[in-house]
């Protein structure tokens, strides 16, 4: 019997594992095409799993051939604008590896053609798909803290990753910032109006580019999202998901990305008189998931083509968190701060291609 699913997966380096390997748990699904650059590494790959599916080096050529009507696109930020264009053209559906795209303009493209064709494209934002944010997300849909004023978010690691992040001008913001930013949405309901940016780089950075930044946000719901962050703090460093501190009318919610969060809010008991009140802990609960992280979207992703509605984390939506990331960028170079909706008007001179990016995974 025919799959439902005809997958052709679009780059075959390491992340792409993540992605096949949920592929194979799902009995709805065939890999049929492997499309890389480099025909070893798509060989290699169909060896790993025991994958009857032909290798090709470009991704018209596999579509065409195997009558592919999904990708996986887990190519370089370089080649996603190309591998989205000619796979919704050609009737496929699409899932990506963040981000969208390397430049407002083409984010705005991919939009324009998944609308115009029907077909489904989104993007991978792992993070939303983790049970400790869907419960820190829980306790402020409830109302547990009122009103949300303010969000913050500290993201302090030190990775020497060596390669070409050291040489990028803003490898925090281009290459990390994204997932941040993408949370503070998913946790607040809310969507960017303003940015203001200011990037640096301190003593003791091994970064050629901008290794820290600060950014302020204003929200659609009225709130101020605030993103403190380095990649080249040595010493007490948070986790990857950021050390989180949301504060409402009647408390706070806390998570440092680590354990479950929780909030503190005004004890139900008359504080009449008091100068500092008394607060009362509230557990975040424990929110049931199938699958999390990587295997998480996915799911989530197919179940959007199934129920014929559009993914949380499609194009369309997706790109408020990527006009957050060129936002960031041009408000750091103008030192002003800027309307997120003149953002998405397109800004193509604001790119997240870096020379030290080559198109090495597929046409």
């Amino acid at each position: 019997m025919t799959a439902q699913y005809r997958v052709a997966v679009a780059g075959c380096g390491a992340m792409a594992n993540e992605w096949i390997t949920y592929a194979l748990k799902r009995s709805d699904v065939e890999i049929v095409a492997l499309v890389d650059l480099r025909p070893e590494s798509a060989q290699a790959m169909a060896e790993r799993y025991g994958l009857s599916s032909r290798v090709f080096t470009d991704i018209t050529e596999a579509i065409t051939e195997t009558q592919a009507n999904l990708v996986f696109d887990v190519t370089i930020p370089a080649s996603h604008y190309n591998i989205a264009s000619k796979a919704l053209e050609l009737g496929c559906n699409v899932f990506s590896e963040k981000p969208l795209a390397e430049t407002m303009e083409q984010c705005s493209a991919i939009v324009e053609t998944a609308e115009r064709t029907g077909r489904s494209h989104a993007v991978m934002q792992n993070r939303r798909y983790d049970q400790r944010i869907r419960s820190l997300r829980s306790l402020i849909e409830a109302g547990t803290v009122g009103r949300t004023g303010f969000i913050g978010a500290s993201f302090f690691l030190a990775p020497h990753f060596g390669g070409f992040r050291d040489a990028m001008n803003s490898p925090l913001l281009l290459d990390m910032a994204i997932h941040t930013f993408d949370q503070a949405r998913f946790i607040s309901g809310a969507d960017p109006v303003t940015v203001y940016c200011q990037e640096f780089n301190p003593p003791g950075s091994w970064y050629e580019g901008m290794a820290s930044a600060i950014c302020i946000f204003e929200m659609s719901d009225g709130s101020v999202f605030s993103y403190q962050g380095s990649w080249c703090a040595e010493g007490a460093p948070t986790s990857w998901e950021a050390a989180w501190r949301i504060h409402g009318e009647k408390g706070a919610v806390i998570w440092n990305g680590q354990g479950m969060p929780y909030a503190e809010v005004i004890s139900d008991a008359d504080q009449t008189g008091k100068f500092i009140r008394d607060y009362m802990r509230v557990e975040g609960p424990v929110i049931p998931m199938n699958e999390q992280f990587h295997h998480g979207c996915l799911e989530e992703m197919f179940l959007s083509l199934e129920e014929q509605r559009p993914a949380e984390t499609d194009c369309r939506d997706n790109r408020y968190s990527m006009a957050m990331v060129f936002g960031a960028l041009e408000s750091a170079k103008s030192g002003q701060k800027l309307e997120i909706a003149e953002i998405m008007r397109t800004h193509p001179e604001t790119s997240l291609l870096h020379p030290a990016y080559t198109p090495v995974n597929t046409k």
